[in-house]
């Protein structure tokens, strides 16, 4: 007979054989779960290298020239040819310009022969001048001084023209239409201006924040071979050499500007520099600083905007952020009280004291310095407390610890964990700070520093 086997089947399980090697993998893994749960919920330390460096303030300003100006107006009507070159001092009794009632001078000098109206050499020379000094300091956020330029050229070869036909004037007033031809000679010295702005009136202490809005400004050339009429605006002449740029300021600004009284200041528009005496206005609107010169009117009569920078002594040192400062406290006490002792010949201090059986000694403890004044050196108070009483070395002089202060410094990780340096602030704004170098307790270059001083206390090791 056939045996019946009618038993369920059951799946053989392999035991689990836990071997050395299968412990070491568990304790790894385990210690790696826990170094990411640490690095992810500890704070870190960013470092800072230090560097040598300066602060550079934003001393690049825009002024608006101030000058003694005068608006002489055309004595008659018609066409108007000047003669003086712009931006030339003309004397008393120079010819300026002529006021043509007929227009037989601009015929004049459209029918000339155009062999007679060839400019010179010297003529081309001065044109060549004009044309490079506009090429060197054209700028495109600029453009509208392409149009002065246009306007300065085209009144400059007129003005060259012109003294071709001059020879011509004589013949022509002795002619049937004599005495139509006006001679305006100036009346008084100055430099000779052929535009207009309305600010010719304008002084240092009605200067005001809306007198700097370029948008607003206009500038009127007043160009050669034009029709005018009697009283209208002729030419400009600017009376005397001296002169003044009035630039917005911050008041903390104005204040240093009106200590130093005088300012190295560098023209931008040809870099020329020059020394400026400061006088300082303020209004409702803010406060303004005004620059008077006695030289360079002549080259910057023509505009009314000179663009400029203050140069200011630099304050040179270590460079750090702002965020790397802290303040901490330290006991203060004398320097004939701290002494050198322990297994590394460490500074530090005797304390005072007593032994099970009453007897008074010292215990030498170890106080890093980290700064020395007026007889004082400022050490750790981690170690000591108010109302220890240190020991004067070789004397029985007792000193009790009470007096502290604080210290402005930086936190240097150079060592692995958290070290107070103290720090000498020569300058600071708003992101960082010059400190002193090579000071005996401070930082020196290429230290590392922590970034946030409030993320680390002292002695923290770093784990960045």
């Amino acid at each position: 007979m056939a045996r019946n086997n009618s038993g369920k089947i059951r799946q053989y399980r392999k035991p689990l054989n836990i071997n050395l090697g299968m412990i070491i993998f568990g304790c790894i893994f385990i210690y790696i779960l826990i170094c990411v749960f640490l690095y992810f919920t500890s704070s870190h330390i960013v470092s800072y290298e230090v560097k040598a460096g300066s602060l550079s303030e934003n001393n690049v300003y825009k002024g608006i020239a101030i000058r003694q100006e005068e608006i002489v107006n055309s004595t008659g009507s018609g066409y108007i040819n000047y003669y003086a070159r712009e931006g030339g001092r003309v004397a008393v009794g120079d010819l300026v310009y002529t006021v043509d009632e007929t227009g037989k001078l601009s015929e004049m000098l459209g029918n000339g022969d155009p062999d007679e109206n060839t400019l010179s050499d010297t003529d081309l020379n001065e044109l060549k001048t004009e044309i490079l000094a506009f090429t060197s300091t054209f700028s495109p956020h600029n453009f509208s001084e392409v149009y002065d330029f246009k306007y300065s050229v085209q009144g400059t070869v007129m003005k060259l023209a012109n003294y071709k036909i001059l020879e011509n004037i004589d013949l022509l007033n002795a002619s049937s239409e004599s005495g139509l031809v006006d001679f305006c000679r100036a009346a008084k010295t100055g430099i000779v201006i052929y535009s207009t702005d309305g600010y010719e009136s304008l002084t240092a202490d009605q200067v005001t924040a809306a007198h700097f809005d370029t948008t607003a400004y206009e500038k009127y050339p007043l160009i050669s071979n034009e029709l005018v009429s009697k009283g209208d605006p002729a030419y400009k002449i600017s009376l005397r050499e001296d002169w003044s740029l009035v630039i917005p300021v911050t008041p903390e600004r104005a204040a240093e500007l009106a200590e130093a009284e005088y300012v190295k200041v560098k023209f931008l528009k040809n870099q020329d520099i020059s020394w400026g005496q400061v006088f300082i206005h303020e209004n409702e609107d803010g406060t303004y600083a005004e620059l008077l010169f006695n030289n360079s009117m002549l080259t910057f009569c023509t505009d009314r905007y000179v663009d400029i920078e203050l140069i200011t002594e630099d304050k040179t040192g270590l460079k750090i952020p702002n965020s790397a400062i802290v303040t901490k406290e330290f006991f203060l006490v004398p320097t004939d009280y701290v002494t050198k002792g322990g297994k590394n010949g460490a500074d530090g201090v005797l304390r005072e004291i007593y032994t099970e059986d009453g007897q008074a000694s010292t215990e030498f403890v170890e106080t890093p310095i980290y700064n020395e004044e007026d007889g004082e050196y400022y050490i750790d108070d981690t170690m000591l407390r108010i109302g220890d009483y240190i020991i004067k070395p070789d004397s029985s002089e007792k000193y009790p610890i009470s007096k502290r202060g604080k210290l402005t410094g930086v936190y240097n990780i150079n060592k692995g964990y958290a070290d107070f340096k103290q720090i000498n602030v020569l300058y600071d704004n708003e992101e960082y700070s010059v400190v002193q170098s090579g000071t005996t307790y401070g930082l020196s270059v290429y230290d590392y520093i922590a970034l946030d001083a409030s993320s680390v206390e002292e002695d923290d090791i770093i784990n960045e």
